[in-house]
């Protein structure tokens, strides 16, 4: 169905924050509260797995005499395989987001996740059910990848659609506030364990705690989302469209209507990926079993540095509504290209010190990118088909490229024997990034709603006298 062009007179405002209530402002600190939280029980689950892949390595990868990286690597894939269940999700619960509510759907991804994450925690070790061991885990991180295939994106999309317009980068900056405080907990969590109790007593069974903490995060975040609203944005352009009446159909609009949208989304989301996870997952095992560091000093170098991109990330989103995402973006992704491998060089020196400044180099640069995603990429695509372009775009380029981060890197260095790889992965996934940061409208302070792109009608704007970030105010 091809929507109706909008004539100048007829666009909605480029911003409703002067027209926000009280009450719609309450709800929508209420809405972001609600995305962010369950944000980061998403993402605490990931982050314990990686601070504790080392012992899971050894308790659900060994069935003899097996040595070297081997354990290491199938943990690391166990991890991966996860990822490659959330396309699936994507494409399920996307569209059904798009079709029946995004609150909704936010609701069961919080339960699903809370729950397969807990259970993890009172399975049985191969020494005590051998090959079963492992495949429970892989069974159960696939479940949480399914949920995570849509509870990711439908947070982004349900806070960027109740943000203010011209404030929508400072908002979404509070969704990777979540993200990065579940990281955070995750790591002072699981460093702490190992200091009290000693890696010995990691294995003996203290490893358990962290997956177990998810079970009461979970209640929390379900409580918080149950009393949540649909915005506006969401209910008045689902009332005027049939694209999305039937969740198959949204997906179809999305294939058929908006592919090159997807392929922009999906190269982005690479360098979004392959830095998130090789610097915040995998760097506690590469500190620990590559470079031989302690894994408490491991764990605390990401502490520091995730502490620190927690205090900047708010005005850095604040900085994107000011001057636009894409010169914010375009900074990144060269920082990206031109010092991951010094970074790493520093990283591999046996100081804290360094490793905290090569560590902090690459957290600067993610930084600034994750500060904007929620509202870049939510802006990339219409009301009606937000959630399954953001969600199957974003899932199919994690699963690729995002959880496999960590296993393909230490598969590289093992065959290899080049430490340096994660700095030449890095490299290489600030090129694809800023190839397709180029291609992106600007889409800071324009509105959401209308069912159209945004920044698709910026000429009708222009030719409406507005003032738009990074355009001239003339037809």
């Amino acid at each position: 169905m091809t929507e109706k062009p909008a004539t100048p007179h007829e666009l909605p405002p480029i911003t409703r924050e002067i027209d926000f209530t009280p009450a719609e402002r309450k709800d929508a600190r209420k809405s972001v509260a609600g995305a962010a939280i369950g944000n980061a029980i998403e993402w605490f689950d990931y982050g314990i797995y990686g601070y504790l892949v080392v012992y899971i390595a050894q308790l659900f990868f060994t069935f003899g005499d097996e040595s070297g990286a081997l354990p290491t690597i199938l943990a690391l894939a166990a991890f991966a395989i996860s990822f490659l269940v959330r396309p699936f999700g994507g494409m399920i619960l996307g569209p059904l987001g798009d079709r029946i509510g995004r609150r909704k759907v936010l609701v069961f991804t919080i339960v699903v996740i809370s729950l397969s994450t807990a259970l993890i925690g009172v399975l049985p070790t191969s020494e005590q059910v051998g090959y079963l061991a492992p495949i429970l885990l892989v069974f159960l991180r696939m479940v949480q990848g399914f949920s995570a295939g849509g509870e990711y994106a439908g947070a982004a999309v349900f806070m960027s659609e109740h943000a203010p317009d011209n404030k929508r980068g400072q908002y979404g900056s509070f969704l990777e506030f979540g993200t990065l405080a579940g990281f955070s907990a995750a790591a002072i969590l699981c460093t702490a364990l190992t200091l009290v109790v000693g890696e010995d007593g990691m294995l003996a069974g203290w490893w358990r705690v962290p997956f177990l903490v998810t079970l009461v995060l979970g209640l929390v975040a379900l409580w918080m989302r149950r009393h949540l609203t649909e915005s506006e944005t969401f209910t008045e352009d689902s009332a005027q469209t049939t694209t999305n009446e039937l969740a198959l159909k949204a997906l179809g609009t999305l294939i058929v209507t908006y592919p090159f949208q997807v392929l922009k989304l999906f190269g982005f989301v690479i360098l979004i990926n392959v830095a998130f996870y090789l610097v915040l997952t995998y760097m506690p095992t590469y500190l620990s079993s590559t470079l031989g560091h302690g894994a408490a000093e491991a764990n605390f170098s990401l502490v520091i540095i995730q502490l620190l991109m927690m205090l900047v990330i708010v005005p850095f989103g604040v900085l994107s509504d000011r001057i636009g995402r894409k010169p914010q973006l375009i900074v990144a992704s060269i920082g990206f290209i031109v010092l991951s491998i010094p970074a790493v060089m520093l990283i591999q020196i046996d100081s804290l010190w360094t490793q905290v400044l090569g560590i902090g180099i690459l957290g600067l640069f993610l930084v600034m990118i994750i500060s904007t995603i929620s509202a870049t990429l939510p802006a990339l695509f219409p009301t009606a088909v937000r959630y399954s372009g953001f969600a199957i775009g974003y899932n199919i380029s994690t699963a690729l490229f995002g959880g496999t981060a960590g296993s393909v890197n230490e598969a590289l260095i093992d065959a290899t024997g080049n430490v340096l790889i994660p700095g030449i992965y890095l490299t290489v996934a600030g090129v694809i990034g800023l190839v397709s940061v180029l291609t992106f409208k600007e889409t800071a302070g324009r509105s959401l709603r209308g069912n159209v792109i945004p920044g698709s009608d910026d000429h009708l704007r222009i030719a409406n006298g507005e003032t738009l970030i990074g355009k001239p105010n003339k037809p």
